[in-house]
């Protein structure tokens, strides 16, 4: 854990031995079991008058509690009022502690995996109501709940004229319209961002908003772009104290760029350093992340038995679990060069492999790769086959074989043609071409090279 996060941790510890408080010591321990009961007696320890303010502590942790509790059961009504009942109480303490408990309730939705859940639900719903495919569509038509929370505090924000903490839940807005990908909405917002947050010199901030545009180019494919503002996160972050979790996020998405670019040995190296990173501060989920990215960029190297060895190794060991062992099943598919095999662990571990961008499209990468050696290897002895026949071979869809096949003679990859006819693919012997040429062109340089020679040794016997 980093020094910021021991001292939040210790500050809370705190804390909670200094509230003494019957009513919240209760809603504590029948949160798990009696969660609306729990509700209900933190909304009464907020409604309470409290002239001399002997419970702010209380009201603190039983608003940032009550939070966890809505978006944990999506109590999203609940939860949209809760930002309203909780304004009168912001008025009676410091504004840096206001920011502290609107950061907290933000942080709560926005990694609420209840509530993206129930919008992923909506969204398919609607798909399915209608009858489209078009995802993007769908989207736009089913408004996020964590959107419109952020939405709300951030117009909290604008009439308490409380611009710092504005820009700050502006970023989170940003990286959480990226991951929704709203990237028309995501760009403006961060350009807009940049801009004011420039001016106050905000270089921290600056980082997280650069690191957020990285996301959103490279996620529209823009390489060049996505490299430019991670160079800016870079530049700003060496110039302050960079805390270590935004340093993992730096390196992570350095790694990323690097295996999008085809340098997995570079991004090896970034996907350590990040995972080293993430260890540090005790965030397992993205450390497994960052640590699943390391065995890819290992697998694409085809370095089979380094992906063991990690897996084998200390860092393996401590992150067991579906996720890595997703990993290895691939990496043993792929060195047994079987399609069938790939694409069945591909179909088993759908939800560890399918649901993650980057390791979605290299194993199409791998898949790819693998159906054309499998080819070559079953067509080589032919000169004449049908596709049905390879088709049958390779255990394969015939669609997908003849597809296949096309692309690899327009890419050179194969000598021959398909006869839609007769349904077979045709086979030439490799062109060797004339060497006629070639040799007596070699033939007349040295001609030429004797020649010089002796027209050399002449004039100095003419002297």
């Amino acid at each position: 854990m980093g020094a910021d996060d021991e001292k939040k941790q210790s500050d809370n510890d705190v804390e909670m031995k200094e509230i003494d408080n019957d009513a919240f010591d209760e809603a504590v321990s029948i949160e798990d079991v009696r969660p609306d009961r729990a509700m209900e007696l933190y909304r009464s320890l907020l409604a309470e008058d409290d002239p001399e303010g002997r419970l702010v502590k209380v009201k603190e942790e039983s608003i940032n509690r009550l939070g966890r509790l809505y978006t944990k059961h999506g109590r999203v009504k609940e939860l949209k009022q809760l930002f309203v009942d909780m304004q009168p109480f912001f008025g009676t303490i410091p504004k840096s502690r206001t920011g502290k408990i609107v950061r907290g309730l933000i942080d709560h939705v926005v990694g609420s995996v209840e509530l993206a859940s129930a919008h992923r639900k909506a969204v398919d719903e609607v798909m399915a109501k209608s009858g489209t495919i078009d995802r993007k569509a769908a989207l736009a038509s089913v408004p996020s709940v964590q959107v419109e929370i952020i939405q709300q505090a951030i117009a909290w924000c604008q009439r308490e004229k409380r611009t710092f903490l504005k820009q700050r839940l502006q970023s989170r807005l940003a990286s959480l319209y990226v991951k929704l990908k709203q990237y028309n909405d995501a760009l403006p917002l961060i350009n807009k961002l940049i801009r004011e947050v420039k001016k106050f010199d905000d270089k921290l901030l600056l980082v997280e908003i650069f690191l957020v545009e990285s996301r959103a180019h490279l996620a529209l494919q823009n390489i060049p772009k996505s490299k430019g503002a991670l160079t800016a996160a870079r530049s700003n972050a060496n110039s302050i104290y960079c805390p270590p979790s935004l340093q993992a996020e730096i390196d992570l998405q350095a790694g990323i760029l690097c295996s999008v670019e085809g340098d997995f040995k570079t991004a090896f190296s970034y996907f350590y350093e990040a995972f080293e990173g993430y260890t540090t501060i005790k965030d397992p989920d993205t450390a497994v992340r960052a640590l699943k990215y390391m065995l890819l960029a290992k697998i694409m190297n085809n370095q089979y038995e380094d992906v063991y060895s990690i897996i084998n190794g200390k860092a393996g060991v401590k992150h067991a679990g579906i996720e890595i062992e997703s990993m290895k099943s691939i990496t043993d598919a792929y060195k047994a060069r079987s399609i069938q095999r790939f694409q069945s662990v591909q179909a088993e571990y759908a939800e560890q492999l399918q649901e993650d961008q980057l390791i979605a499209t290299h194993l199409t990468e791998l898949q790819d790769k693998l159906l054309e050696q499998n080819l070559i290897r079953i067509i080589e002895p032919f000169s004449r086959v049908q596709i049905d026949h390879v088709a049958t071979l390779i255990k394969l869809d015939r669609q997908q074989v003849e597809t296949k096949l096309s692309e690899m003679i327009l890419d050179s990859k194969l000598n021959g043609i398909l006869d839609q006819g007769t349904g077979d693919l045709i086979l030439f012997n490799e062109d060797l071409g004339d060497k006629s040429y070639t040799h007596a062109e070699a033939t007349v340089k040295e001609l030429n090279n004797v020649v010089d020679r002796l027209y050399a040794r002449a004039k100095l016997l003419t002297r």
